[in-house]
């Protein structure tokens, strides 16, 4: 890496809700409110059917297994997951909508256990159980010392960037949006004086409006990162109005990273004016193990994204990408057999974006240009 690089650590969602909740120190109300489970516990028993038991309770640091020590190699000056799980104890539900997150206040140390700088909350579970439970979650995150982009008590607090300042060489300032597409109602959006996410449109004129606001926030040597939740969750194809919308992001002279998240496994990377755009970064830590369906995505495989950026520039310098297992609700280091698929699938899916994975001698994959 070159010195003057700013290194950041990104991930999909990290849902540490409902089955994870359980089995961490501070287990929460386990009452769900869905079609066919009523107990989060369920999601513990279907891990422990499909890979072997889980000693309850786990340590904070149980659910980032393998990872931490990575994370300590790769040493990122910015780690920004998304996460997808409000953080509260009301019970106030948001009706009408078929799941719902939530991890009790007192486990929140499960994630400053892997030092996270930043958490995204514009996605479409953060205000599962009510504005009650989304002012919970902001003033809980933030008394641990962690920041937020993308959720707020105003339109004004969520539109605001997260800032990562980095050791005298700069900041990385992240911004959250949701969109419908990926599930987020349009009644969450964030008014004027009350609480609720940054939602955004993907046409062309809505991605020059985000840069513009953007924009007033950024100061030479900042690199920015725009951490969209768009789409559904499954299937390979990414959407020409997702293309559209990262392009203009870049073609604004704003954006140097689009970080994409809400399919629960890893789409095509593109690097577009120099800029990585990760339409999909996969899910990086859930409870749905042992749940059937969908198998041929292995959303058991988990991917750590460590992009290194020049700042002045905002050029992406290189990509390396750690796969990881999800086993007992914990990750493990992906198998040889399991990188080898993730290359295949990952280069096939990149062609049309004109990139390839490679793997390398340690057994992470590269971001290759073709």
């Amino acid at each position: 890496m070159r010195s003057d690089a700013i290194r950041i650590f990104l991930c999909g969602d990290v849902m540490t809700g409902r089955g994870i909740d359980q089995i961490l120190p501070h287990a929460g109300d386990p009452r769900l409110h869905e079609a066919y489970v009523r107990d989060a516990n369920v999601y513990v028993e279907l891990a422990e059917r499909a890979n072997g038991p889980i000693e309850r309770p786990v340590g904070f640091d149980y659910i980032w297994g393998a990872s931490l020590a990575e994370l300590e190699r790769a040493a990122p000056d910015a780690r920004i997951v998304n996460l997808e799980t409000s953080v509260t104890q009301s019970d106030d539900h948001w009706p009408g909508k078929g799941i719902h997150y939530r991890m009790h206040p007192g486990n929140v140390p499960c994630l400053t256990a892997a030092a996270i700088d930043c958490c995204v909350l514009a996605n479409n579970h953060v205000l599962d159980w009510g504005y009650a439970g989304l002012e919970e979650t902001l003033r809980t995150l933030h008394a641990a010392g962690l920041r937020t982009a993308g959720a707020g008590s105003s339109r004004k607090e969520a539109a605001a960037p997260a800032v990562v300042d980095v050791g005298g060489r700069g900041r990385v300032l992240v911004f959250g949006f949701g969109t419908e597409s990926s599930g987020c109602p349009r009644a969450w959006q964030a008014r004027q004086d009350g609480p609720g996410i940054n939602m955004t449109g993907l046409s062309r004129s809505q991605a020059e409006r985000a840069a513009r606001a953007m924009q007033r926030h950024k100061e030479p040597g900042d690199v920015v990162v725009a951490s969209v939740h768009w789409g559904g969750n499954w299937g390979y194809r990414i959407p020409e109005e997702q293309r559209a919308f990262a392009h203009a992001l870049v073609d604004s002279g704003v954006v140097d990273v689009v970080h994409g998240h809400s399919s629960h496994h890893a789409k095509g990377v593109e690097i577009y004016e120099g800029r990585p755009i990760l339409y999909g970064c996969g899910d990086f830590i859930t409870d749905y193990e042992g749940i059937q369906g969908y198998e041929q995505y292995r959303g058991d495989l988990s991917l750590m994204w460590i992009a290194d950026v020049e700042p002045s520039a905002g050029e992406l310098l290189g990509l390396e990408i750690t796969p990881f297992r999800l086993r007992r609700m914990r990750l493990e280091p992906a198998s040889p057999e399991d990188t080898a698929w993730l290359e295949a699938v990952l280069s096939r899916e990149g062609e049309a974006l004109g990139t390839r994975l490679e793997r390398t001698a340690e057994g992470k994959l590269r971001l290759q240009r073709r």
